[in-house]
């Protein structure tokens, strides 16, 4: 090895020593109060996210499991006061049992004490509609709790992050201008770590986005299913006799469930 070669080894080694690391760590250390602020409302924003996806996926998973075993239970019923027995001795976990419990106590209410208040006003089956109605809307608002708070996150967050980097971008060309040195070497740097704002904006929308999506439609379904449910609660009740052979129904066509669907917010 040439004396030269010492040299130049020295002399790279002193170079790498003197740039400074970039990387997450620096963007940060090097923040002023605003970035560090948008970076904790970003955290905030992702860690009420994945505590309402896990909280709503969960929830979910119960709820389908319960739906279905009262579901089976009714449907095999040999009469509502055997369902009317089964709800009282264990009570409703799911909607189909919050539905039926509520509409059977209708009927009987309004034959043993008739229309006694405003509310109670109508026939029978009146008295029996309004309620079931009541009781979709209370279900309907219950399925959509923390979806606000989603939306809102996923529509939200990549903009957050956008104002962090807009934010970082302009301090690291104001410090780039104030020391004179404009090469490729001292823009690419500050410039860089500016983004990252943006990616943590993106990862915490996405999955915001994602489970919101995948929560309307299940909750969609679920509405379906009430509906058509509600139907043949209704007409159960009015007519007092099975639907059909069995003691099963078949699933009525959509414009037989209009009446019953709650309105939309």
């Amino acid at each position: 090895m040439t004396p030269a070669a010492p040299d130049l080894a020295a002399s790279a080694a002193t170079l790498i020593e003197a740039v400074p690391a970039m990387g997450f760590g620096h963007f940060i250390a090097q923040s002023d109060v605003v970035g560090k602020s948008l970076l904790a409302i970003l955290i905030v924003m992702s860690v009420l996210s994945w505590a309402l996806i896990l909280i709503k996926g969960l929830t979910q998973l119960l709820r389908r499991q319960r739906s279905e075993q009262f579901l089976g239970f009714f449907w095999n019923a040999r009469s509502l006061d055997e369902v009317a027995a089964e709800i009282g001795a264990h009570g409703v976990r799911d909607p189909f049992g919050h539905l039926a419990a509520h509409a059977i106590h209708a009927r009987q209410h309004h034959a043993k004490y008739g229309a006694a208040k405003l509310e109670e006003a109508g026939s029978a089956q009146d008295f029996v509609t309004r309620t079931i109605k009541k009781v979709l809307d209370e279900e309907t608002t219950r399925l959509e709790n923390g979806l606000t708070t989603l939306a809102t996150i996923g529509a939200t967050a990549p903009f957050v992050g956008l104002f962090g980097t807009v934010w970082g971008v302009y301090h690291a060309l104001v410090a780039i201008g104030m020391s004179g040195a404009g090469t490729l070497d001292k823009v690419a740097g500050p410039v860089g770590e500016a983004l990252i704002m943006t990616g943590i904006g993106l990862a915490v929308a996405i999955p915001a986005v994602v489970a919101y999506n995948a929560i309307t439609r299940s909750n969609r379904v679920l509405g379906a299913r009430l509906d058509a449910f509600a139907f043949e609660l209704l007409t159960f009740l009015s007519m007092g006799s099975p639907l059909a052979e069995n003691g099963r129904t078949a699933t009525p066509v959509a414009p037989a469930l209009q009446p019953l669907r709650p309105a939309a917010a």
